[in-house]
C-alpha cells in the first residue's frame, strides 16, 4: 500500500502526548517532506533516514513522500521520530507486511549507518506508553530507563535491521527486564565528619525529617557546605513513584541515567552565577527545558551564597517554594514541571564575612553595610524558609578536640528521621512541610500555655501568617522526632526559635 500509520510521541513539559505519523507515497517527482510543525532537528530527520534506509539494503522510495506527524498543532522537536518515519515509508512502500507495527511505538534516533541512537526524553514516553498498554521498540541505549516502568512491554535494539527483522518474525528482539535497585543512599558523606555544631545538626535533623527549608548565616568556614552536603545522607528513602517522578524530569533534561542511582534522592548546587532561566526553567524557543527548581524534584537544592545570586533571580523561587511546580509560559502554550524541592541556603553574615565575630575583626563593614548586604534577600522569601540559624566559627579547642571524638553517623540520625516520616505518613499522608491549613488544625493543636507562647513570639519577631504557619510545621516534625502525639511546649519553643533571624532587616 502507499499509506501507512505508526506511532511516536511529542514532548510537553513532562507530559508524552500521542503522535500518529502518517506516510503517504504519492506519484510525482522525488521529494521528501515532513509537515505536522515539526523543529529543525526533526526537518533533518529526512536526511537521516534516507540514508539510515539505503545503508541498510532497503529500497529508498523515488517518489513524492509526505510524512504528517499528528495532532499538527503540538510542536515536534528532537531526533526521536526517525526510526517512527523510517518504519512508516518500509511499511507504506511494502517493504514491510501491513499490519506488522500494530500495538507497537517506534522511538529513536537514526544513524546514517542505520544504526539506534540514544534520545533524551524516554522515561515519560514510556509512562505514558505503558497507560497506553502498547509495546515500544527503542534503542537499547535507553533500555534501562524505560524498563523502570515494569509495566511496560519495551523491546531494545541497536540498529534498523534488527527492528525489521524483529516486526517481519526472522528474528525476535527480547524484551527487556527492569535493571536492578541499588541502594538509596549515598554513603559518600557523613554527619560524623562534621566536628562540633550541635545546633546546626540538630536543624538539619530537622529538616531531613519534615522536609523543610533552611538557611544557614556564618562566617567562611563554619561548616555550612558540609553540613548542606550531608543531608541526603539523612533524608528518608524515595518511595517508587517519587523515584520516578523525579528521574522522568531528569530524562527530559538529557541527563545520563544511571540504573544505581535513580532511587537516591537529587541534590543540585547551582553556582550563584545562575540565571532565573537556569533556576526555574524555560529557554529552548518554543521546547521550555526544566531548571534546577525541577532537577531537585523529590531532593535538595542548595544555594551557597545566597546574597550573590541576584535579588531577582531568588524572588523566582518564591511560587515553586509554595506550590511546588513551575508553569512555563509561552505565546501559544505553557509547559508545567514538578518542583517540590527542599531549599538549603547558605550566607556569610556580611560581605567580609566575620560580622559579629569574637575572633576575628570584621574589615568595615558598619552595621548599615551589614544590614544593606542581608537585605540582598527578600522579606518574601526569607518568610518562606522554615529554619534560619547561625552557623559560628569553631573555637581552637572544639577543632583539636575534634581529632579525638566523633559525634552521631548520618545512619543512626536517619535512623530517628525515617521514624518520624514514617509517622506523618501515617497520620496525614505528606511530610509536615506540606500540610495544608485544614490539616494545620487537625494535627497542630496548641496548649493555651502554647497558644500565649506563640502569640509573644509573633509580637517580638513582627512575623507573618505565612512565617506563623511553618513554626507550627516545624513544631509538629520537633514532637514527632519526639515520639510525641501532640505539641508541647518545649516542641514550640524549639521551633519559634528556629526564627529569631526574621528580625534581621
Amino acid at each position: 500500500m502507499a499509506f501507512a500509520v505508526t506511532h511516536c510521541r511529542a514532548a510537553i513539559g513532562v507530559d508524552a502526548p500521542p503522535v500518529a505519523v502518517e506516510t503517504h507515497l504519492a506519484n510525482g517527482l522525488p521529494s521528501f517532506n515532513i509537515v505536522g510543525l515539526p523543529e529543525k532537528a526533526v526537518q533533518e530527520s529526512r536526511d537521516r533516514v534516507r540514508s539510515a534506509l539505503v545503508n541498510s539494503g532497503f529500497d529508498f522510495p523515488a517518489r513524492r513522500i509526505t510524512v504528517n506527524l499528528a495532532p499538527a498543532d503540538i510542536p515536534k522537536h528532537g531526533s526521536r521520530f526517525d526510526l517512527a518515519i523510517a518504519i512508516g515509508i518500509l511499511l507504506a512502500s511494502g517493504q514491510l507486511p501491513d499490519k506488522s507495527a500494530d500495538g507497537y511505538e517506534f522511538v529513536g534516533e537514526l544513524s546514517l549507518a542505520g544504526a539506534l541512537r540514544s534520545i533524551s526524553g524516554v522515561l515519560p514516553m514510556a509512562l505514558a506508553t505503558a497507560a497506553a498498554d502498547t509495546k515500544m521498540i527503542l534503542p537499547a541505549a535507553n533500555a534501562d530507563e524505560a524498563a523502570l516502568v515494569s509495566s511496560l512491554a519495551s523491546y531494545p535494539a541497536e540498529h534498523l535491521l534488527g527492528v525489521t527483522a524483529h516486526l517481519l518474525g526472522a528474528t525476535l528482539l527480547k524484551e527487556h527486564c527492569k535493571p536492578q535497585q541499588q541502594s538509596s543512599n549515598s554513603p559518600s558523606s557523613d554527619l560524623a565528619d562534621v566536628w562540633g555544631q550541635s545546633q546546626a545538626k540538630r536543624a538539619l535533623e530537622i529538616v531531613a525529617a519534615g522536609r523543610h527549608n533552611l538557611l544557614m548565616v556564618g562566617p567562611p568556614g563554619s561548616g555550612k557546605s558540609m553540613l548542606a552536603s550531608r543531608l541526603p545522607g539523612i533524608l528518608p528513602p524515595m518511595t517508587e513513584r517519587e523515584a520516578l517522578e523525579s528521574a522522568a524530569v531528569r530524562s527530559i533534561a538529557g541527563l545520563p541515567f544511571s540504573p544505581g542511582t535513580w532511587m537516591q534522592r537529587p541534590f543540585r548546587a547551582p553556582h550563584h552565577t545562575a540565571s532565573g532561566v537556569a533556576l526555574v526553567g524555560g529557554g529552548g524557543g518554543s521546547h521550555p527545558r526544566p531548571g534546577e527548581v525541577s532537577l531537585a524534584h523529590f531532593g535538595t537544592l542548595f544555594l551557597d551564597e545566597l546574597p550573590e545570586f541576584n535579588g531577582k533571580v531568588l524572588d523566582v523561587l518564591r511560587e515553586p517554594l509554595e506550590t511546588g511546580k513551575i508553569l512555563i509560559s509561552r505565546a501559544a502554550r505553557q509547559a508545567e514541571f514538578p518542583a517540590d524541592f527542599q531549599l538549603i541556603a547558605a550566607m556569610n553574615p556580611c560581605q567580609c564575612g566575620y560580622a559579629n565575630d569574637p575572633e576575628r575583626i570584621c574589615a568595615g563593614c558598619s552595621p548599615e553595610r551589614v544590614a544593606r548586604y542581608q537585605r540582598r534577600i527578600s522579606g518574601p522569601l526569607r518568610d518562606r524558609i522554615d529554619i534560619q540559624i547561625e552557623v559560628s566559627a569553631l573555637p581552637r579547642q572544639a577543632l583539636l578536640g575534634g581529632l579525638k571524638a566523633r559525634s552521631e553517623d548520618s545512619a543512626t540520625v536517619r535512623q530517628r528521621v525515617c521514624s518520624a516520616w514514617e509517622k506523618q505518613l501515617e497520620r496525614q499522608g505528606t511530610a509536615n512541610a506540606r500540610l495544608g491549613h485544614e490539616d494545620l488544625q487537625r494535627h497542630c493543636s496548641l496548649s493555651p500555655a502554647g497558644q500565649a507562647l506563640l502569640a509573644n513570639a509573633i509580637d517580638k519577631l513582627g512575623l507573618s501568617a505565612r512565617a506563623f504557619h511553618r513554626i507550627l510545621r516545624v513544631a509538629r516534625t520537633i514532637a514527632d522526632l519526639a515520639g510525641k502525639e501532640s505539641i508541647e511546649d518545649q516542641h514550640l519553643t524549639e521551633a519559634i526559635g528556629y526564627r529569631r533571624l526574621d528580625r534581621i532587616g
